[in-house]
């Protein structure tokens, strides 16, 4: 039996029920393939009901707050994702009025819309003949084809996308799609796979020549950056504080935070002090405090970030402050929003 027809037969059997698969809208499709990129289908899917619940439609979307959108997001990073997500919602409202394209070449003009996430859309909303290659995807062609070409390099990422066109099924591509991508990420996973129970077993190449765990390859990451945080959370006697939105192409850009003071290493008190008396020249005397005593280590993709949160209680009144009550209706990262959580203003 040809490939393609195993994954759809253990695609019928074992496909898992997901809200997204009771629809072939194209904005609910896309709201969910724009969520799943870096995320757990677990972790995604409760964001993508609170997103429909608040955003039944494209319209709603782009209507939206940027503000509301970011803190409807949080917790989900990559940032640019929501971002590019608002974007793509007004250009779909405003250019092609509130429907999307229905094929892959206007697709991929889309906002943060790629070559995995038009191919998607254009499969599972409009039934069209493209090939879908996510991470699921890399891992299962290159264990069933044996392929040890590196999946991030330029001539594997064309060579397995030639390679998914070889093998799909044009005539059920919309469930094909879905099924291959179920079946890396529940069959074919990337660590001590059920090879016994996987019904590719007697023709896949990986599992004949041992090489399960050697593949798929990919060539290694780039070096982890580190960066030490240290957050002044400033706190006067009628209890207000100050936060700032980031700006700029960096980390979390357009959310918010305490006054940041970054450095190339941990700094003590009196260093703190002094870069306080810097930025904010008070009139009046100020006590500071160190609240983690052990800096707290955020893992990005390519960063570290080495965080301190410094409390510093004051007198002088400050510009932009608002109440410590509403902080919590700001969208900031989740290293600020766990701050806020655990110290409970």
């Amino acid at each position: 039996m040809i490939f393609s027809k195993q994954i759809l037969l253990w695609y019928a059997k074992n496909k898992r029920e997901l809200p997204w698969r009771n629809t072939t809208d194209a904005y609910h499709i896309w709201l969910s393939e724009i969520m799943l990129q870096q995320t757990r289908v677990a972790q995604g899917t409760p964001y993508y009901l609170k997103f429909i619940d608040n955003f039944p439609t494209v319209q709603h979307l782009a209507a939206a707050s940027e503000e509301k959108v970011l803190k409807l997001w949080q917790g989900l990073g990559y940032y640019s994702r929501a971002r590019n997500l608002h974007a793509t919602a007004k250009i779909v409202t405003d250019k092609y009025n509130a429907r999307f394209p229905d094929s892959y070449k206007e697709l991929i003009k889309l906002k943060g819309v790629g070559d995995y996430t038009a191919s998607a859309i254009a499969s599972i909303s409009f039934n069209r003949p493209e090939a879908v290659v996510d991470g699921n995807v890399y891992r299962v062609l290159a264990r069933y084809y044996g392929v040890s070409l590196a999946i991030n390099s330029s001539e594997g990422i064309h060579y397995f996308k030639a390679l998914a066109e070889r093998v799909m099924d044009v005539e059920a591509i919309r469930e094909y799609n879905q099924a291959i991508m179920e079946f890396g990420a529940i069959q074919c996973v990337p660590r001590n796979p059920n090879c016994g129970a996987c019904p590719l077993q007697n023709s896949c190449v990986a599992l004949k020549e041992g090489r399960i765990d050697a593949l798929p390859v990919k060539l290694k990451k780039l070096k982890v950056k580190l960066r030490y945080f240290n957050y002044l959370v400033l706190l006067d006697d009628q209890k207000k504080t100050i936060l700032r939105k980031r700006t700029g192409k960096g980390i979390w850009q357009n959310l918010y935070e305490f006054p940041l003071v970054e450095s190339d290493q941990s700094l003590a008190a009196s260093k703190i002090k002094s870069e306080i008396e810097k930025q904010f020249n008070f009139k009046n005397a100020f006590e500071v405090y160190q609240y983690n005593t052990t800096e707290i280590v955020h893992k990005l993709s390519h960063q570290h970030l080495y965080t301190t949160f410094w409390i510093v209680s004051i007198t002088d009144e400050m510009k932009d402050r608002i109440p410590v009550s509403e902080v919590y209706e700001y969208p900031v990262p989740v290293l600020i929003a766990d701050f806020i959580n655990a110290f409970k203003f």
